[in-house]
């Protein structure tokens, strides 16, 4: 017990350093299965490894970047198009009060005062301001941990027979591995590309309602698809209530929300189980508890990373015959 305090401790006291190495680790075997796959790709499958781990590094690099720049322009949009709302919330409001009967209808402006009003907004803004600050330096620590990452994954099969001592050992410590490799980059791979496609066709969607900030709300609904249960509600409930605001109307917000939770359902109740296979097989227990662990240890990069983690974890106890038993247990049907 006071060892498992002691753990929690010191994640939760070195997660400014953790964070970044274990994203960055995250992202290698995201990158690796990549460079792998991209082997079927015409006229990129002739290419050598190293051009292949060069060529989707490069690309991690740009998307990282373009992220970074997608998140600070966006939100300053959002803040400065909530004013111009003003009109349809008003609507809202009244219509509300016309259905529960007050006599004198109040309007957003006077509904604000009484609730955000009361908020000191420079005491927000700065921690916010902290905060998107400390979030593009992570992305940075992020790209230069994998940079350095690819790097020595190179040498790195060499070491392990050399660590090994005897040439028997370190090809079975190879073996197993390669095999631990292999299952949890296909893994992570496949779950990000079905976040990818999830993103994608909720950008279709909101395209064609018409709902402001499309791209944003479609990456921030594929980051938060990482997150089980919990991640696809937050990732609808977003634009939705955007929708509300910039229509003024309940109508469009039904729709929205029809159509972008029919596009959650869809990925994560028919195309996911299929593309995913045996790689996610988690016990729907352990699930709650890896969010609630590693949620309240580093937040919601910690509830984006908490399957990723634990997924990892079971493929690796699973591998090893000594703690493979607790890979069954943690299992969600027995079969590892």
């Amino acid at each position: 017990m006071a060892l498992a305090l002691m753990v929690g401790w010191l994640l939760w006291v070195g997660k400014p350093v953790l964070l970044p190495i274990i994203s960055a680790i995250v992202a290698l075997y995201i990158l690796t299965a990549a460079a792998e796959a991209l082997v079927k790709v015409p006229l990129l499958g002739g290419a050598p490894l190293w051009a292949r781990r060069l060529l989707v590094l490069l690309a991690f690099t740009l998307s990282v970047a373009l992220l970074f720049v997608l998140v600070i322009t966006n939100f300053t949009r959002v803040a400065a198009a909530l004013p111009g709302y003003e009109a349809n919330l008003d609507r809202i409001v009244a219509g509300f009060a016309d259905v529960f009967g007050f006599e004198d209808q109040p309007t957003w402006a006077a509904l604000q005062a009484e609730t955000f009003g009361r908020i000191n907004t420079r005491q927000l803004i700065t921690p916010l301001v902290q905060s998107i600050g400390g979030f593009g330096g992570t992305l940075f620590l992020i790209v230069l941990y994998v940079s350095f990452f690819v790097n020595e994954r190179a040498h790195f099969a060499r070491k392990l027979a050399l660590a090994a001592g005897t040439p028997d050992k370190g090809a079975r410590a190879l073996e197993v591995l390669t095999r631990i490799n292999e299952r949890i980059g296909n893994y992570l791979l496949v779950k990000t590309l079905v976040n990818v496609v999830l993103g994608a066709a909720s950008f279709v969607i909101m395209w064609l309602i018409g709902i402001e900030f499309a791209l944003f709300w479609a990456v921030l609904i594929g980051f938060l698809n990482y997150i089980p249960y919990f991640g696809s509600m937050l990732g609808v409930l977003f634009p939705v209530l955007l929708s509300l605001a910039q229509f003024g109307s309940l109508g469009m917000a039904a729709l929205s929300l029809v159509a972008l939770a029919a596009a959650q359902i869809y990925v994560g109740g028919v195309l996911e189980p299929k593309l995913m296979g045996r790689a996610f097989n988690l016990s729907p227990l352990f699930v709650l508890l890896a969010l609630a662990f590693w949620g309240a240890l580093w937040g919601i990069p910690g509830a984006i990373l908490a399957v990723p983690l634990t997924a990892s974890l079971v493929i690796v106890l699973a591998e090893i015959p000594e703690t493979r038993p607790a890979a069954i247990i943690m299992s969600a049907n027995g079969r590892v």
